[in-house]
């Protein structure tokens, strides 16, 4: 009631003039919002599917479908190679008081590499890695690779298949914390659970040909389900994970029961837009909730300032990948930098004050190198960046999934330090049926890896409301 009276005391506080333009520009922006959504809300279309090939030279005639086990190996050569890299990285003294401002502080990186090069195991972690199953197939003339986890069988209980998907700089390891919370569940619904590398990441294969976007890939997604023999089944993914999920649920909206988000932008529109301008002031008349309000603003501090600083990674991968990719690829200390400084800052802004970045606030060193290690053994990191080059080549809010809703049943998971904060107002713009919006309490972009805990318990949640719909 406070806020309401302090904003009420803002708005009369207004001149007259100011006061009959939020007033008029709300009614008549509310109106014809009101007339667009209901129209919108008739237009059940869906993204074709298409085809695709992105095998090395032509397609053949046939593909073999079947699907292989597959286990995560290592050698002695192998990891006495990285110990010689590691052994010869040259390093640049840090600006004095610069924390993390200035990207990965070389003080701290030296601690973390000493601690890779004289105390990470790595084939203790390929074990780790190796507890649960892992297999390969052939989808669209790629290997694809996916961790498939199954409950023990229990009388009375129900079984639902769930697939997890990942974005960068993370890999299918971001869901190792989360996987026994949602495959061992003593009561109610319990998870088979499918993890997918995404073409070009980790173990799965990277595409030979140009255009392989997040389109592509939720096609070989719904491949790799149908092949699992799931005809319907639940979805979960942040970052490029939400956005493959959501293209796999505007794709075959009959196959997706649910689709769960930690991360979720919509395109711009005249809503947002009437948003930002009195929302702040009067946030009921646009959607908002206090908690919006807190999240929101100041706009441009909290949201448009902090995109600025954390994206010139996005335009360096989103142009010319094969460029810088090429010195991370050739150098671990500089993958480990440049990996590692998203999980500081985007775990939590205020970690750019902190000479050590706050990595360990959240993650242990062996989890964090673990996920480099994957990008390291695999050579992947150059194929993981151009995954943004080929789905920047255009105006994603063109692009045939940038005008279609999403009208399978949503669960949103709004984390406080993600990189940018999306209310559930904005979000129906987009997601026409979300049935659990949740004002998470902590955590930020890595959702599964910092709060498996919060997360399996907001799946859960979403998902038991669904099956009583």
């Amino acid at each position: 009631m406070e806020r309401l009276q302090v904003l009420k005391e803002t708005f009369l506080g207004l001149e007259a003039t100011q006061q009959r333009l939020v007033i008029g520009t709300a009614v008549a922006a509310g109106g014809a919002m009101l007339v667009y959504l209901v129209r919108k809300r008739k237009e059940v279309r869906t993204v074709p599917v298409g085809e695709g090939w992105w095998g090395a030279g032509d397609q053949p005639l046939t593909e073999d479908d079947n699907i292989h086990p597959f286990q995560v190996q290592t050698s002695d050569e192998e990891i006495e190679d990285l110990y010689q890299r590691i052994d010869r990285a040259r390093y640049t003294a840090p600006l004095e008081d610069s924390g993390f401002h200035y990207g990965f502080r070389s003080t701290h990186l030296t601690k973390v590499v000493s601690y890779w090069r004289h105390k990470f195991d790595w084939k203790s972690q390929v074990a780790v890695l190796n507890k649960y199953s892992h297999f390969k197939t052939k989808i669209e003339g790629l290997d694809v690779h996916f961790v498939h986890v199954r409950p023990r069988p229990r009388e009375n209980q129900k079984v639902l298949p769930l697939m997890l998907v990942h974005g960068w700089p993370g890999s299918f390891y971001e869901f190792y914390k989360i996987l026994p919370l949602l495959t061992e569940n003593q009561d109610g619904v319990v998870f088979e659970v499918i993890c997918p590398s995404i073409p070009g990441y980790g173990f799965s294969e990277a595409p030979h040909k140009k255009g392989f976007d997040s389109l592509a890939a939720a096609r070989v997604f719904l491949k790799l389900m149908d092949r699992l023999g799931f005809s319907q089944f639940y979805l979960q993914g942040g970052d490029w994970g939400s956005l493959i999920t959501t293209n796999m649920a505007q794709m075959k909206p009959q196959c997706v029961k649910g689709l769960h988000l930690n991360m979720f932008m919509i395109r711009r529109g005249f809503k947002m837009l009437l948003s930002l301008i009195i929302g702040q002031y009067l946030p009921f008349l646009v959607g908002l909730t206090r908690e919006d309000v807190r999240r929101l603003f100041p706009f441009f501090q909290k949201n448009v300032w902090n995109i600025l600083e954390e994206t010139g990674y996005l335009h360096i991968q989103g142009t010319k990948p094969d460029t810088a990719g090429c010195g991370l690829n050739d150098s671990p200390v500089g993958l480990a930098a440049f990996i590692l400084e998203k999980f500081s800052t985007w775990t939590d802004m205020s970690n750019r004050d902190l000479n050590d970045g706050g990595l360990e606030r959240k993650f242990s060193l062996d989890d964090l190198l673990t996920n480099v290690m994957i990008y390291w053994t695999t050579g992947s990191i150059v194929s993981s960046m151009r995954f943004y080059k080929e789905n920047l080549k255009t105006d994603p809010d063109q692009r045939v999934d940038g005008k279609t809703g999403v009208f399978v049943p949503v669960g949103l998971a709004a984390f406080p330090r993600d990189l940018m904060h999306c209310p559930k107002s904005w979000a129906q713009s987009k997601y026409h049926n979300i049935c659990c919006y949740t004002f998470m309490p902590r955590g930020g972009h890595f959702a599964a890896f910092e709060e498996p805990q919060l997360l399996a318990d907001n799946i859960v949640q979403f998902v038991e409301k669904v099956e009583k719909l």
